[in-house]
């Protein structure tokens, strides 16, 4: 029994293939499935309505998707006149889903249900002194929210992993982790499966961040939005009518490569990081254990020279925006990251420097998800792959 290859409403079919009634009943459930997942609950005759099967086909539709545990009854209404309506809704606890983000200073950890809802959570430190080390810390937090959680590891139908650096596949390992010492070892995430007992998928933290705030905060309607990463690297992703351009290779949006004009040896990442800003604020007359969080408490305090280095970053961040509006036209430039907390700052001298620059005036605004931004992604991008791997698994046994 052949059933079809399943990518947003309604399934697709592949070239060559022709309709047969159980690829048309079972796009018709999938169609009700997402149909309840982005407006539900809803009743029978609301669903004939919005997707223009007739009353008895959702009815039938609706008898299936329960019996395979995908739907589920969300309670009554009874209007002023008439019968009262049964609702419907998709079941969340049809599946579990795993976001990890991996950082240089944290290990962020989220479980979810099939609606997002947020069963566990578990923020670590990063202290792994080698590669290995933070892998075994990584599987280490996710089991330890999945076991608060009460949730078996073989119930986790998708986990998704954020990272510095751009996955390659051929060698399964990731490359351009400058912030990770080790992280370009093979076989890493390979320990991080294994040790999870789950699929894995392996994606750039600056494009996850941009599907979570795309999805979940500033971005959301957006044309073509882009998400500046800013902290211990720089990073770009963009969306683009809700689909991320991630490139040939995975690698678009690694912008921090890019040397500076005027400035041999020195690429935009070494001139917009965190180390960066200490580093302008020690020229400028700053003394003390320094860290970029201090530095930009001390600006909103009115400390001359800490002004003066958040001006200078807002500087270099400009031209990152710049290079960003002039390839991508973006109607949206988020900023995100570590240093994007302080965007409060920030976004009034990056928008005068950027207006020196060029004549392309995107909006600018903060990220509204702030460290949250890549779990989010994380999450929002597990959920997308493992809804269809459900609803196939689930509907063939019918």
């Amino acid at each position: 029994m052949s059933y079809p290859l399943v990518t947003g409403f309604g399934g697709v079919v592949r070239p060559g293939e022709t309709w047969n009634r159980q690829r048309l009943r079972s796009n018709n459930e999938w169609l009700l499935l997402e149909r309840l997942r982005t407006g539900g609950p809803l009743s029978r005759a609301q669903l004939a309505r919005d997707t223009g099967l007739s009353k008895p086909t959702v009815s039938i539709a609706l008898a299936a998707l329960e019996r395979a545990g995908l739907a589920r009854e969300a309670g009554r209404f009874a209007p002023e006149r008439g019968r009262t309506a049964v609702l419907y809704e998709r079941d969340p606890t049809a599946g579990r889903v795993l976001g990890i983000d991996i950082g240089r200073a944290w290990l962020r950890v989220a479980l979810t249900d099939l609606a997002g809802r947020v069963l566990a959570r578990a923020d670590v430190p990063n202290r792994g002194s080698s590669a290995d080390a933070v892998a075994d810390e990584v599987v280490a937090a996710a089991r330890g929210a999945t076991a608060e959680a009460g949730v078996p590891e073989s119930a986790i139908n998708r986990t998704v992993i954020g990272t510095p650096g751009v996955w390659d596949e051929q060698c399964r390992s990731v490359r351009y982790a400058n912030q990770l010492p080790g992280w370009n070892e093979p076989g890493l995430f390979d320990r991080i499966a294994e040790g999870l007992g789950t699929r894995i998928t392996v994606a750039n933290d600056a494009n996850l961040a941009a599907l979570g705030e795309y999805t979940f905060g500033s971005g959301a309607g957006s044309r073509v939005f882009a998400y500046l990463l800013i902290g211990t690297g720089l990073g770009v992703g963009v969306v683009r009518e809700g689909d991320l351009l991630a490139g040939t290779h995975g690698s678009a949006g690694e912008i921090g490569f890019l040397p500076l004009p005027g400035r041999p040896g020195e690429t935009l990442e070494e001139a917009t990081s965190a180390e960066a800003v200490v580093r302008t604020a020690r020229r400028l007359g700053m003394r003390g254990q320094l860290t970029a969080r201090k530095v930009f408490d001390a600006a909103r305090a009115g400390d001359e020279a800490a002004v003066a280095t958040v001006h200078h970053e807002a500087e270099q961040l400009a031209y990152a925006v710049a290079v960003v509006s002039a390839v991508l036209d973006p109607d949206l430039v988020v900023l995100g990251g570590g240093l994007g907390q302080s965007a409060d700052l920030l976004l009034g001298p990056l928008e005068e420097a950027l207006h020196r620059l060029v004549p392309i005036r995107p909006r600018l605004a903060p990220s509204r998800l702030q460290e949250e931004a890549v779990l989010y992604g994380a999450v929002a991008t597990a959920l997308d792959l493992a809804r269809p791997e459900i609803f196939v698994r689930r509907t063939a046994a019918l």
